[in-house]
């Protein structure tokens, strides 16, 4: 079972990954990620027009009987953590060591590289979590040579399911053509995961620009946490897919023999999905920003409604003040009739507070007309 902890490693804040000590010879394998499934698994595909062999082996020499045919072979490796086993691997299909090291290292940006043997593609998939609101992500390695595909996972998601029920179908165009259309239809799965995740980060933004405008004080208490929180989703998940982009223009445009000119028209149409996964990415940032604005509108808004109704209470209570102050004075009215003779009068009290009723009243119906109220 796939671990249900938040997947990602890419995050310098979130992610709990060495990091290569400076001076680090290039080249060094070393792992440098988190551990996500108990051992290394590989799966072996064999196929071609008219036959697909599928079984799990322990060791690569295993696969020996496959590769030496003139089928097409796709090789999955789950986990990443025995170093040991994947050099066994590597050493079979004389991986340059660069490769080694950006397999084992998690934390790579998506990439194209071309060696004399292969050529080297570093992809991120994604998927959205609904209970933890948040991305979960893990770096996914492509080596396409000749005759084979390999692919490195950090995981046991069975993303490439529908791949597998490709190959099962006869008129399928994955078991008819060379390998590089293997490595493109993987890409493009990952890429067509991307749609998934964006419908799914959109429908919570609307969510949380419901919740804005319900305008409900109980609803407004972690909603700047989540607006928060989705944006630095959006921002990772931006920074994860942008160079992906710039990656299959260089396949595109690579001059090497593994990648037909039939294969790149079809990586065409990956890139131009990337495109438009970029322009949503972009204009869901730009949403993002505007519900911070508009929350914090929200907030102002109610603060100026409190202000409001405080100053009105106040202005109330003004002439009420000065009429308590001017009879709060003690001047004896038995020294001077003009020291406060309304003391003595017998209804001096009562038109006190007549007067000081009237004046709140007066002062409320005012407000009233004018809308204050």
């Amino acid at each position: 079972m796939p671990d249900k902890r938040s997947l990602r490693s890419w995050l310098p804040n979130k992610r709990a990954i060495r990091s290569q000590k400076p001076g680090t010879a290039p080249g060094t394998v070393d792992y440098m990620g988190i551990q996500k499934v108990d051992e290394v698994y590989i799966h072996l595909l064999d196929y071609d027009a008219t036959h697909v062999d599928k079984l799990s082996v322990t060791e690569i020499e295993e696969c020996r009987p496959y590769l030496e045919e003139p089928t097409k072979t796709w090789i999955n490796v789950t986990g990443l953590h025995d170093v040991e086993k994947l050099k066994r691997i590597w050493s079979y299909f004389d991986l340059h060591p660069l490769i080694q090291e950006d397999i084992v290292n998690t934390g790579q940006r998506p990439k194209v590289e071309s060696y004399e043997n292969c050529i080297f593609f570093v992809l991120r998939m994604f998927s959205y979590s609904v209970e933890e609101k948040a991305l979960q992500s893990e770096q996914i390695s492509i080596v396409l040579g000749p005759n084979y595909v390999l692919s490195f996972q950090e995981t046991d998601n069975n993303y490439f399911k529908p791949i597998l029920d490709r190959l099962e179908n006869k008129a399928g165009r994955i078991r008819n053509h060379p390998t590089d259309y293997m490595a493109y239809a993987l890409i493009d799965t990952i890429v067509d995961h991307y749609f998934t995740v964006i419908q799914q980060v959109g429908d919570e933004i609307e969510r949380m620009e419901d919740l804005l405008f319900e305008d409900k004080e109980e609803e407004d208490n972690g909603i700047l946490q989540q607006i928060h929180n989705i944006r630095r989703e959006i921002v990772y998940f931006r920074k994860s897919t942008w160079p992906l982009r710039d990656a299959l223009n260089t396949a595109i445009r690579d001059e090497s023999d593994l990648i037909s000119d039939n294969t790149k028209l079809f990586l065409r149409d990956v890139h131009d999905h990337m495109i438009q996964v970029i322009d949503s990415v972009e204009n869901y940032r730009d949403l993002v920003l505007s519900l911070h604005d508009l929350y914090m509108s929200n907030i102002s808004n109610r603060m100026n409604e409190i202000m409001k109704v405080l100053t009105i209470i106040a202005t109330i209570f003004i002439p009420l003040t000065f009429v308590a102050g001017i009879y709060g004075m003690n001047f004896n009215p038995e020294a001077s009739p003009y020291n406060m003779p309304e003391l003595s009068y017998y209804w001096g009290y009562p038109v006190a507070w007549a007067v000081m009723l009237v004046s709140a009243g007066s002062m409320v119906y005012y407000f009233k007309r004018k809308g204050w109220l």
